[in-house]
């Protein structure tokens, strides 16, 4: 048999058009178009698209970063992100590179072309041939006259490629090793490729994962030390030992730098790892430790790094994990689907996700449509019958006034009919007929087997159970004779559950009634 595909809850997107507006307000690509647009006419570059050195000072001016100490190192990866993406094109024909080397020659650019250093940062180096010519590409046209669709594809071609520069070694130490002794070696720089990627997707994927399940707590930021715990602390381990704690300030250092390159991306929104804080350790970045857990608690937590993803940051790790094979439904995936898929996909939801799942279902049908629908799909004796039931429940009850046609036809229904009462009831509609006893206790026993199965033992069912008990003194003298596949496992359930002695053993007793009776 195949294995079967990773399941992760699922999120709430917002529109193709909020989303790409996200992405073209993002500073990195915002950076890339313009720089895409200034080489519209044509700039001579150096193999590959680097820059000149006199073009660069150019690109740093236009985008204001004169002033900013980083600014060249910005300046850079926004060129090389419209290269990246295709916004900028970078021609090596024959013809072009004598035309760009001319070009150079002559002065085009604010410098003479020579230069009289090593060249700024992400500017080609004193003495490289300026062979190519760099000019706007196709994408930049999709930029103002494509879709939402298309900015969002050329946004995410951007992301991987910062991604896989958010996990590549230390350019410096790789330098190092190079002038060393002329040869990579991997190993001695301390980088695998493939757990580096892997520890980056994971540590994405934790922040997805808080998303989907709490809205409210996602949008919070999530404190550094505890992201990189996540990821390096087994769930079985009480007290982090000594290494692992050292393991974990040594995957903070490393996030801090790769979350640094990723927020201009619009990814995630980043507030940095203090640099006090950071201290050099036999070569390694470590983040200072607070002594004691009370001093952290009185040290402001935000010092040592937060993060959360961006609503843009979650559609990119969605598309990351589709495409990795892992199930990561949106909410709203359901919209066009059967009745049936849909209640046995809402219990699995979280709550906020669930009910924005079930408007958008509802959405689609009128009120008496949706209700039928619903209504078919509940039908059955089957061990998933009793939770699709409930969850049609809690979906009609969403539903309005209209949909009373729908429920007085199945009022007869052995499975419907006590649902379709307590809706009526609850919409104050009149003349709805009182139930039978064991139509009451038909749907108190498929209730409970529906609780059962979503919270187990759970204490919400066991304050349930005593109420019914205490409310009906012969409970148990009736409730083994309901006609209703779970009755003997809900009975014993109800054996555990019920804090007095003598209603368990009641209840006990009624379970191996309702066993023998079958």
């Amino acid at each position: 048999m195949p294995e079967e595909r990773p399941t992760m809850p699922p999120v709430r997107l917002r529109t193709d058009a909020e989303l790409a507006r996200d992405a073209l307000a993002a500073p990195l690509l915002a950076r890339a178009v313009r720089l895409a647009r200034w080489a519209e006419p044509g700039k001579p570059v150096a193999s590959g698209g680097v820059l000149p050195e006199s073009e660069l000072r150019a690109a740093i001016e236009l985008l204001g970063l004169s002033g900013d100490e980083d600014g060249p190192e910005h300046t850079a990866q926004a060129w090389q992100l419209a290269v990246d993406t295709g916004l900028v094109e970078i021609d090596e024909s024959e013809e072009v590179s004598g035309a760009a080397a001319a070009a150079e020659s002559d002065g085009d650019g604010d410098g003479d072309g020579k230069g009289d250093g090593d060249g700024a940062d992400g500017a080609a180096p004193l003495g490289d041939e300026f062979s190519a010519l760099a000019i706007s590409g196709e994408e930049l046209r999709l930029i103002t006259e494509g879709g939402p669709r298309d900015i969002l594809d050329i946004w995410l071609d951007g992301f991987e490629t910062v991604l896989a520069d958010a996990a590549a070694p230390d350019l410096g130490d790789i330098a190092a090793q190079i002038s060393e002794g002329g040869e990579l070696d991997l190993d001695a720089i301390d980088w695998n490729p493939e757990e580096e990627a892997e520890f980056l997707d994971g540590v994405l994927g934790n922040l997805y994962l808080l998303t989907a399940l709490d809205e409210e707590a996602a949008a919070a930021s999530v404190p550094l030390p505890a992201l990189a715990a996540s990821m390096l602390v087994p769930e079985d381990m009480d007290e982090p030992t000594d290494d692992i704690l050292e393991e974990v300030s040594e995957a903070m250092v490393r996030l801090d730098d790769q979350f640094r390159l990723l927020a201009p991306t619009g990814l995630i929104d980043y507030q940095p790892v203090d640099e006090a804080l950071i201290q050099e350790v036999d070569g390694e970045g470590r983040i200072q430790e607070p002594e004691t857990a009370e001093e952290l608690e009185d040290e402001d937590v935000s010092r040592y790094g937060m993060v959360r993803l961006t609503p843009l940051g979650i559609y990119a790790v969605r598309a990351r994990m589709i495409e990795a094979g892992i199930d990561a439904p949106a909410v709203g995936d359901l919209a066009d689907k059967g009745a049936d898929i849909l209640l046995d996909a809402l219990p699995g939801h979280p709550e906020p996700a669930a009910q924005a799942e079930a408007e958008q279902w509802l959405a689609r049908r009128t009120p008496e449509e949706a209700a039928r629908e619903l209504l078919a799909a509940a039908r059955g004796d089957d061990e998933g019958a009793p939770l699709r039931r409930l969850t049609c429940q809690q979906t009609l009850s969403l539903v309005g006034t209209e949909a009373e046609p729908a429920l007085r036809e199945v009022l007869d229904d052995r499975h419907l009919g006590g649902l379709a009462r307590v809706w009526l009831a609850e919409h104050g509609v009149a003349g709805v007929p009182e139930p039978p006893e064991a139509m009451v206790f038909w749907l108190t026993v498929d209730t409970l087997a529906a609780q059962l199965a979503t919270e187990g033992d759970s204490a919400e069912l066991r304050d349930l159970v005593r109420g019914l008990v205490d409310q009906s003194g012969s409970f148990f003298d009736s409730a083994w004779r309901v006609d209703h596949p779970a009755t003997a496992e809900v009975l014993e359930a109800m054996g555990r559950l019920h804090p007095d002695k003598q209603a368990a053993k009641e209840a006990r007793k009624a379970a191996f009634k309702a066993r023998s009776r079958a």
